[in-house]
């Protein structure tokens, strides 16, 4: 016998969504109703603004990959630590490709209901990717 695993919303937004580019993913997984208290870039809200964002990203780093590395789901709450790796090759935040790579660390907290995600708080290190590309100066001393 033979068990299916189901993966969480989060799961599958980011191995599906932001690393394989399959917005329908997005409607799937988001009520019309999502809310998102952390956008990024001034993005609506709702499953156009989360495919917003995802364009975005993977327009400036086309070989985006993000990893779940740590996740907990308890009820109707969901927790995930993530990874998001890739290569600026595209505009981003109207800054020109740099070609330089990008390693950032992520966390999400989100409610859902009936199994897809209704709100969520998104924290990603926005410093972090704008220092990789060298857009923003590292800390002095560094």
């Amino acid at each position: 016998m033979s068990a299916v695993l189901l993966r969480s919303p989060i799961t599958r937004l980011f191995a599906e969504a932001f690393s394989q580019g399959d917005l329908s993913v997005v409607d799937e997984v988001l009520t019309l109703e999502h809310f998102a208290h952390n956008t990024f870039g001034g993005s609506p809200n709702g499953p156009e603004g989360l495919k917003w964002l995802i364009a975005t990203f993977r327009t400036a780093f086309p070989d985006l990959h993000c990893t779940v590395d740590d996740e907990i789901n308890e009820g109707d709450r969901v927790a995930a630590r993530w990874t998001m790796r890739g290569t600026h090759k595209g505009l981003f935040l109207g800054s020109p490709p740099t070609g330089k790579s990008i390693e950032v660390q992520g966390i999400i907290f989100a409610r859902t209901e009936n199994s897809r995600i209704i709100e969520d708080w998104t924290l990603i290190d926005q410093l972090g990717i704008l220092q990789q590309l060298g857009l923003v100066p590292p800390p002095a001393g560094m």
